[in-house]
């Protein structure tokens, strides 16, 4: 057989699983930027605070940080077929809760639900960002990441047009509307904009119980730990007994820390800034849409020029610089504009992930799996990066006033991407073995 035909057959049978990862990288997507819509919907149906609204990226990020390790633990133990499978079903199981948390209209109870969601994810995760990254070979993994990318953020730009539609429609003037009512018209009001909620989430909980079946009668291939270490990798891991010796995974870990952070930031809190500085939620609620499409953009681009005219490591440089730049925008502008340049972030955005992963990981070895899991608990950064940006902007409000005090609290995303750059240019060198 030529070359030319063994590369036809190794492309061929990667093909179906891609597709398969794909269609998960869809479901994250969509599951993941509902929660820009959910921000402002809650605030509304449950009367709370922004600093309290913000805990809806806290409950769904934070439970990447904690189930990460016991994720990577229940895949050795089931195979990445299985474990994809008890991630989609633990999804809806959390997706189920919002029944009782929207009949009773219990934050804690809509919570709950979220860190069941965010939970399944995490084992889905563990599995599939690892499996992209190994099918090929390592200098094109950003352009597979970015590839799932798409799947992942052509979701996220069609979740706040679906959903806001339903859970946002005639909002404007809402609060106001509740100030001239009685206490029990008042309460029938919020009791009727929570049930909004119900059968999206059912809808949602049938899906993700599809997939699940999809999966088990699959042919989708296990990768077992050895085919996942080249013989570089290897000779390269065998004087490192801990996944702590490797510098550069350490780093790459805090690298994705900030990004999720400050991608959370750039979709989910564009929504409730809009709404923060006087623009009506009819409108607002598409902002987390036109983040993901810029953010589509980006990762069609990436795909174009990565590796073959750009480096991951010198994409990922230029793209910080342009985040930095983007933070500074909307930080000095107003308005719109404002908006139009976080929403910009996303394109700035699209790489990160793609590149700061495949160069967090390379040269694991035996180690890799432990890797993918600590990586795994960076997107933790989603839980806390919006809730300092909540807390700084509450607590400056009352001398600077709502809007200027939360558009001020943007300086957050600065020394994040700072950081970022800091990795592309030397982070990613340190303690690897060329």
């Amino acid at each position: 057989m030529s070359s030319k035909q063994t590369a036809s057959s190794e492309k061929n049978s990667y093909l179906i699983p891609i597709l398969i990862i794909g269609a998960l990288f869809f479901v994250f997507g969509f599951v993941t930027w509902v929660n820009g819509t959910l921000i402002p919907y809650l605030q509304l149906a449950l009367q709370l605070t922004t600093a309290q609204a913000v805990w809806v990226t806290f409950a769904f990020y934070i439970s990447y940080a904690v189930m990460a390790f016991p994720s990577s633990w229940v895949l050795k133990r089931t195979g990445l077929k299985r474990g994809m499978l008890l991630g989609l079903l633990v999804m809806a199981v959390g997706t189920i809760i919002f029944i009782p948390a929207a009949q009773t209209r219990t934050y804690a109870v809509f919570l709950t639900g979220l860190f069941i969601i965010g939970t399944g994810l995490a084992l889905l995760q563990t599995a599939a960002n690892p499996y992209v990254t190994i099918l090929g070979p390592i200098e094109s993994a950003a352009k597979r990441m970015s590839i799932m990318g798409i799947c992942n953020k052509g979701a996220g730009a069609l979740a706040p047009f679906i959903m806001g539609t339903i859970m946002l429609k005639n909002v404007d003037g809402f609060n106001d509307r509740l100030a001239e009512m009685n206490a029990v018209q008042r309460a029938a009001e919020l009791d009727a904009l929570a049930s909004r909620v119900v059968w999206p989430y059912i809808i949602m909980a049938i899906i993700l119980v599809g997939l699940a079946v999809a999966i088990h009668y699959s042919n989708l291939p296990e990768i077992r730990k050895e085919e996942q270490i080249d013989e570089k990798q290897e000779t390269n891991a065998k004087d490192r007994p801990y996944w702590w010796n490797y510098p550069y995974l350490l780093l790459g870990f805090l690298a994705l820390f900030l990004y999720v952070g400050a991608e959370v930031m750039a979709g989910d809190i564009i929504q409730i800034y809009g709404d923060s500085i006087g623009i009506e939620l009819s409108i607002a609620r598409h902002f987390t849409s036109y983040t993901m499409i810029a953010m589509l953009i980006g990762y069609l681009l990436s795909i174009a020029l990565i590796p073959r005219y750009l480096k991951q490591e010198n994409a990922l440089k230029i793209s910080a610089v342009l985040a930095m730049a983007f933070s500074i925008g909307a930080i000095f502008t107003d308005g719109y504009t404002s908006i139009v340049f976080i929403a910009l972030l996303g394109f700035a955005n699209a790489v990160m992930w793609p590149a700061i992963w495949p160069l967090a990981i390379d040269g694991l070895g035996k180690h890799i799996e432990t890797g993918s899991a600590l990586l795994i608990i960076g997107i933790g950064g989603g839980a806390i990066i919006p809730k300092i940006w909540a807390l700084w902007g509450e607590k400056m409000s009352h001398s600077l006033g709502e809007a200027e005090a939360y558009q001020t609290a943007f300086w957050i995303l600065v020394p994040c991407y700072l950081f970022i750059l800091f990795y592309a240019a030397y982070g990613h060198k340190i303690g690897k073995r060329i």
